[in-house]
């Protein structure tokens, strides 16, 4: 409102706004993420699903064509970046060990998440 401050170069465009609430809308599922370890007791077994959901959700959005190019790209860099973290969990035989021995999820959650017969076996 005080116009001596000249901060009108600041604000943004309507189409700035539209790429913010795109933004807004594919960004939903790392603050549900957040909320739900911020909320439980998180244990390991909880983390692959977790990354799992949030893998399909970016790549669902990706080819969502409402969504302009710049969100595509975030996108696009947020499940390289998940991939990246994902990838980590393999250094470490805890994970794998936590789902084989949490009840709901034993090798089954390994079958149906497409994984290969060979780190079935390994887990």
């Amino acid at each position: 409102g005080d116009r001596s401050l000249n901060l009108r170069k600041y604000e943004l465009s309507s189409e700035e706004w539209e790429i913010a609430s795109e933004l807004c809308n594919v960004l939903k599922v790392f603050k549900d993420a957040t909320l739900f370890f911020s909320r439980s007791t998180p244990n390991l077994a909880t983390v692959i699903p977790a990354m799992d959901h949030i893998d399909e959700t970016l790549a669902t959005n990706a080819l969502d064509s409402r969504y302009r190019p710049s969100i595509h790209a975030a996108l696009s860099i947020g499940k390289r970046t998940l991939n990246r973290y994902y990838n980590l969990t393999d250094n470490s035989e805890v994970y794998r060990i936590a789902m084989v021995l949490h009840p709901r999820h034993k090798l089954n959650y390994f079958k149906s998440a497409g994984w290969e017969d060979g780190w079935i076996e390994a887990a």
